[in-house]
């Protein structure tokens, strides 16, 4: 069966009126050219301080770099939003009939006050486990809010990867950060170029030169 907009709308809004302000769902237009503005529909966006016009998140991104390849749903893993909500989501990728992907319908449980009350509880009992509050979550994928977050969070994990700040990277240094950006799919976001060049210091025709090196070794393996 297929599904289009409308019905996708009236299934997020029966979905947050069951489970209540605590649980946000968001679709988002994976065929958003430039990938700005993807988000058509949102229920409970204020717990994430998104609207409708807002940018991608990583799931899209992924959704869009895939080329619509064999994308497994993916379920119960935590994100986190900028001001360090922790949530429980869940994302679905909505197909034509061709097995294209049109939507991506995510799903996000705020779990931050359950996990803080955990944490709160194990302090006064002194009971060990999962306890970790929202600050020991750092493998939580964060929720973007622009393609400009979307960007700066992809370019932030390309150097971490490297190890290197960017102004002190050698040119091999630099080509690893390239290619991290380049297979997370960072320039298939708008004016992507402009944002790096200016982040590692380098001209249009350099990270381009770069950008060539990689994919000519990429083609040769």
């Amino acid at each position: 069966m297929q599904y289009g907009l409308k019905q996708l709308e009236q299934i997020a809004h029966g979905l947050a009126m069951q489970f209540g302000s605590s649980c946000e769902v968001v679709i988002h237009d994976a065929r958003t050219k430039g990938m700005e503005g993807t988000i058509v529909c949102i229920e409970n966006g204020e717990i994430s301080n998104r609207r409708v016009g807002d940018g991608p998140s990583h799931a899209v991104l992924e959704a869009i770099k895939s080329g619509d390849k064999e994308l497994a749903d993916r379920y119960g893993y935590l994100t986190r939003t900028k001001d360090g909500r922790v949530f429980r989501s869940s994302t679905i990728y909505i197909r034509d009939e061709d097995g294209n992907i049109h939507y991506v319908f995510c799903i996000n449980s705020d779990i931050t006050d359950l996990l803080n009350l955990q944490k709160a509880v194990a302090g006064i009992t002194g009971s060990t486990g999962l306890t970790e509050g929202p600050a020991e979550k750092p493998d939580a994928e964060r929720i973007t809010t622009s393609v400009a977050d979307l960007l700066d969070d992809l370019i932030a994990q390309a150097v971490a990867l490297v190890g290197v700040p960017a102004g002190e990277m050698t040119k091999a240094q630099r080509c690893q950060a390239i290619k991290y950006l380049n297979d997370a799919g960072a320039f298939l976001i708008s004016k992507a170029a402009d944002k790096i060049t200016d982040y590692f210091g380098i001209s249009k025709f350099t990270l381009y030169s770069d950008l060539n090196s990689v994919k000519e070794k990429d083609a040769a393996l």
